[in-house]
């Protein structure tokens, strides 16, 4: 499986023009690809093939008094960047057949030197390398400052650079490695022994999940907490002119307090996700319907929690481990069922918190009984001989860091 490891940049100032040459010449050749798709289009021919557009927008390019400063960045990096653009179209075309699962994609776009997010991607061909002193050596921009959090398990493939919307730069190392491999027992296996116990979670938003034993862990609510501060900032925004100097250091100071937030969401669950993967050998995790919950008035509340993130983080790390993930069909009637004799009770509302089942007498709370009733029917729960049922491995998300889509926060795996 494709593992990425994200790290902190600290570029010197002649550096960091070196890296805003790169983007901005990444930026022109996708914008050039995506121009040359649409006069194709508009005029009835078929779409250039990549290895056309690498020859005019790179190769050709290069020559002409327009294009010259195109060589003053490592090729790898354009290439890559046509490969980006051939894969939004993919990408789009997939989607609207139907072959790709998930929102629709939409037509590629040009891409803007406004855009709150820059990256650029080098491969091994661009013989990149990090130096006996632990810097970042890249071609045509020199070795880059790195903040080290943790050692790279296998020898990365590619590493891209983004700069995110406060700022910040970061190197997002692509490696692969295999989980049941023999010659990596130190990494995952050895890190995570069997354990025979299991466990189901019921998320919500009075407690951010409610563990089948009984566990109650709250929701941190980070951007609520930070609400205040947040509106502070962007009202300071709002009454900057546009294109100051001033206005700028508003939106980065915006910027910089909604990365906060989001780091701090995005530590919490990865704590959380590899606690209950430690701890238990399978687990199971309903499956919300966050789309349409964002669409109430519970929207801020459903965004601050980020259930789909953690979700994935379960996934991927359950296929890594050797742990079993099962999801539970979001129509499944957790919170209907009586955990103790199995009778549907039926549907109640949100402001009921406990109930007593009319069968059996039992006093359930809410949120408990639908853990325990999702720990039921992912299967996990002991059977006759005692010993918990284990479904098979539901395997992680596998995508290689491109240009855009990557969240720009270090991943502590």
């Amino acid at each position: 499986m494709q593992l990425r490891y994200a790290f902190r940049l600290y570029p010197e100032p002649g550096q960091r023009l070196a890296l805003a040459r790169a983007f901005g010449c990444a930026r022109v050749v996708y914008n050039d690809a995506v121009r040359a798709r649409e006069d194709a289009r508009r005029a009835g021919e078929p779409f250039p093939t990549a290895g056309v557009l690498s020859q005019k927008l790179i190769t050709q390019a290069k020559q002409t008094p327009e294009r010259s400063w195109l060589g003053e960045v490592s090729a790898v990096v354009l290439q890559q960047s046509l490969r980006d653009a051939e894969v939004a179209y993919k990408n789009f075309f997939a989607s609207l057949k139907g072959e790709r699962k998930g929102a629709k994609s939409g037509t590629p776009r040009f891409k803007s030197r406004k855009d709150s997010r820059q990256s650029i991607r080098f491969t091994t061909n661009a013989r990149w390398s990090i130096t006996g002193s632990g810097r970042l050596n890249l071609p045509k921009i020199g070795a880059v400052k790195v903040k080290w959090s943790r050692t790279l398990p296998a020898q990365p493939s590619s590493v891209t650079v983004i700069k995110d919307a406060a700022g910040r730069y970061f190197a997002s190392f692509v490696t692969d490695t295999d989980p049941a491999a023999d010659t990596d027992p130190a990494a995952d296996a050895a890190r995570m022994p069997d354990t025979d116990q299991s466990v189901g979670i019921d998320l919500g938003l009075t407690h951010f999940a409610v563990l089948s034993d009984g566990t109650k862990i709250d929701s941190p609510r980070f951007l609520r907490r930070a609400e205040k501060r947040l509106k502070r900032a962007q009202r300071e925004l709002s009454r900057k002119q546009k294109g100051s100097k001033n206005r700028e250091k508003a939106r980065l100071k915006v910027a910089r307090a909604h990365a906060k937030v989001a780091d701090a969401r995005h530590e919490f669950h990865h704590q959380l996700s590899t606690q209950l993967i430690r701890d238990n050998q399978a687990v199971g995790v309903g499956d919300l319907a966050v789309n349409g919950l964002a669409r109430t008035r519970l929207a801020r509340s459903v965004h601050d929690a980020g259930w789909s993130a953690f979700v994935h983080m379960l996934e991927y790390k359950a296929a890594r481990y050797g742990r079993t993930l099962v999801r539970i069909g979001r129509f499944e009637p957790t919170s209907q069922t009586c955990s103790a004799c199995g009778v549907k009770d039926g549907p109640k509302p949100l402001s009921v918190r406990e109930w007593t089942c009319a069968a059996c007498g039992a006093v359930h709370d809410r949120d408990h009984n639908a853990a325990i009733n999702v720990k039921t029917a992912a299967g996990l729960a002991a059977s006759a001989c005692g010993a918990p049922v284990r479904p098979g491995l539901v395997p992680a998300q596998r995508e290689e860091t491109g240009s855009h889509g990557f969240p720009p926060q270090p991943c502590a795996a």
